[in-house]
Order: structure tokens, then C-alpha cells, then sequence
């Protein structure tokens, strides 16, 4: 099978149709064969142009502010989000930002860049976790404006995990140090922003403990849980 897409001179789409291997010799047109599906894109009309561009989808959504945590955190996408962020904000510092968030956890340090980030930047941002929100993800989502935090589905916590390469015992014990200041870190940040004692929030990290949202809405995590959209 092959997809048939019909341009006329000036470049604009026409007509796509799907073609039999017999059908396929035809002058003039431009044929691609099927793919698997990627970030699909969506028609975004520039201001000034008469004619739509076709873009990313999440760059579009990007212009909408909203953003999206939707894979292990890691310094790539960290440094990705943390400069969209800034850029949005000073862009226009009075309307929130949308941080939609799905994902296992991962750096730690990575994380806290972007939790510093959203406290950095004048425009509030709004999280909202659409499937799981782990480890160093539900820090995030814990981490957005009081009473602007919303869930769908899931939400985790637990103790925070290091990424540092492993090295020589002097090495190992500096790494248990800096690892131990950021848990308690972690830890007051969670009890600043749920309401609940700092022992209590220890004590939790030691487990992983699973919640669902309404359990993650009264233990303080996120303020509503969604309905609907």
C-alpha cells in the first residue's frame, strides 16, 4: 500500500488517498510510504502568513504554555523544560504554565533544577500528573502552585535515589553525605508544601508507597483531582 498525497504548484495539500502498488505510476504527485506514527503534527497559521505551517504538535502546545514530563528525568530533558520555562515567562509573566507530567522519576539533581526553575520564573505553574508521578515526578508535582496542582490517575512518592557514578570508598562515603543533605532536602520540601510533619514524610520515604489521587489529594501532594478535561 502506499499513500498518495496531491500537491498543486503552489505546494499546498490537495487530496490523499490510498493507492494498490498498480495505481502508484502517477505524474505529478508525491507518494510516501505508510510509517510508523511519530509526534504527529498539526497546521499553526504565523501571524502575518496567509497560509498554515505544519509543526511539531508539542511545539504547538508549547506556544499554548503547556509543557510536558512525559519520560525519566534526566539533564536533556531537565535543560529542555527549565529553558522553556524562562522563555515563557518572560515572554509573559502573568498567564501560568501547564507542566503535565507522566513519569518514572529519575536524577535527582535534574529535578531539582526544574523544581528551582518553576519557583524561579515569575509565571505560576500549574502541574498536573496524567498517569504516574515517582520518585523525583511527584517532587515536581508537589512542587507546583498551592492549590493549582491537579491529578488524574496515579501518584507516587519514596526516598530519592542517587545517580552519581559509583568510585573509591572516600568517594562513596562524600557521595552517602551529599545523598543524605538532599533527602532532608527532599523531605522539607515535602512537608513545607503538603502540610505534614517531617517525620511522617521520612518515615513514608522509606517505602515506596503508592497512592491513588484522591489519596494523593488528602495526604497534600495535589490540590484537585480531574474529572475531566
Amino acid at each position: 500500500m502506499l499513500l498518495l498525497m496531491i500537491f498543486s504548484k503552489q505546494n499546498k495539500f490537495i487530496l490523499s488517498h490510498v493507492l494498490t502498488p498498480k495505481q502508484s505510476k502517477i505524474e505529478n504527485c508525491i507518494l510516501f510510504h505508510f510509517m510508523p506514527v511519530g509526534v504527529p503534527k498539526v497546521p499553526f497559521v504565523v501571524p502575518g502568513d496567509e497560509d498554515a505551517s505544519w509543526i511539531d504538535l508539542y511545539n504547538r502546545l508549547f506556544q499554548e504554555r503547556l509543557l510536558f514530563l512525559g519520560q525519566e528525568v534526566n539533564s536533556e530533558i531537565s535543560n529542555q523544560l527549565v529553558g522553556l520555562m524562562v522563555y515563557l515567562s518572560l515572554e509573559d509573566k502573568t498567564k501560568d504554565l501547564y507542566l503535565f507530567i507522566n513519569s518514572p522519576g529519575g536524577d535527582v539533581i535534574s529535578g531539582m533544577a526544574m523544581f528551582d526553575a518553576m519557583h524561579f520564573v515569575e509565571a505560576e505553574v500549574q502541574t498536573v500528573c496524567v498517569g504516574l508521578a515517582a520518585s523525583m515526578a511527584s517532587l515536581l508535582l508537589v512542587g507546583g502552585e498551592i492549590t493549582k496542582r491537579l491529578a488524574f490517575p496515579h501518584a507516587m512518592i519514596h526516598q530519592p535515589a542517587s545517580s552519581f557514578q559509583e568510585g573509591q570508598t572516600v568517594e562513596c562515603m562524600l557521595e552517602a553525605n551529599e545523598l543524605l543533605k538532599m533527602r532532608e532536602t527532599i523531605t522539607q520540601i515535602y512537608a513545607q508544601r503538603t502540610g505534614k510533619p517531617s517525620w511522617q514524610i521520612s518515615k513514608d520515604m522509606e517505602r515506596d508507597l503508592f497512592m491513588s489521587a484522591e489519596e494523593a489529594q488528602a495526604y497534600g501532594i495535589v490540590d484537585m483531582v480531574a474529572d475531566s478535561v
